[in-house]
C-alpha cells in the first residue's frame, strides 16, 4: 500500500475511487486504435480521441493549480481554448496518456493531502458565479464530472471510429 493510500480518509477515497473509474474508462476507449485513429474527428465538432485526452488532463492540472494557488495558479499557463481539443502532428496517443497519468498522479497526492474544506475565489469568467469560491472537494467534484462528461464523449466517437462500444 502506498503512503498516499495509507493516509485517505473514507471521503477522500470516495472521491479518489470514483474519479479513478472515470479516467479508467476514458483510457479504455482509446485501448488499441492508431495516433491516425485518435486525431480522426467523426463528428462536426472538434472532438477526436486524442484531443480529449489532452483536454481532460490540461484541465485536471489547471484545476489542481487552482485548489493550490487560487485563481493565480490557475491562470498561470495560457490556454488555448479550441487548440486543446486537437491532436497535432507529431503527438501520439501513447505520449498524451502518459502526461494524464503525470498529471493523475499529482492529483492522487492532493487527495491526500490538501484539505478538503480549503477555498479559493474562482477566477473571473462568464461561465462562474462573481464572487464565488470553491473548495478543494467542489473542485474534485466538478474534475469528476469533467472527466465523466468527456468519457462518454469518447466512447461516441469510438464507436464512430470502429464500432468499438467501452460503456455500453
Amino acid at each position: 500500500m502506498s503512503t498516499v493510500e495509507q493516509i485517505i480518509t473514507s471521503e477522500r477515497a470516495d472521491l479518489l475511487q470514483t474519479l479513478r473509474r472515470h479516467r479508467g474508462f476514458l483510457r479504455q476507449t482509446v485501448e488499441g486504435i492508431t495516433d491516425e485513429q485518435a486525431a480522426t474527428r467523426t463528428t462536426v465538432s472538434e472532438l477526436c480521441l486524442g484531443g480529449l485526452i489532452k483536454h481532460v488532463a490540461g484541465t485536471e492540472e489547471r484545476w489542481m493549480r487552482f485548489a493550490v494557488d487560487g485563481a493565480d495558479g490557475m491562470q498561470s499557463t495560457p490556454i488555448d481554448w479550441e487548440d486543446q481539443f486537437r491532436m497535432h502532428e507529431g503527438e501520439t496517443i501513447t505520449e498524451l496518456l502518459d502526461e494524464y497519468a503525470r498529471v493523475a498522479a499529482g492529483t492522487d497526492e492532493l487527495v491526500a493531502t490538501l484539505d478538503l474544506d480549503s477555498t479559493h475565489p474562482l477566477p473571473v469568467a462568464p461561465w462562474f458565479e462573481p464572487g464565488a469560491s470553491w473548495s478543494f472537494r467542489r473542485v474534485l467534484l466538478h474534475v469528476i464530472a469533467e472527466t465523466s462528461q468527456h468519457a462518454g464523449h469518447a466512447d461516441i466517437l469510438r464507436e464512430a471510429i470502429d464500432g468499438a462500444k467501452t460503456m455500453g
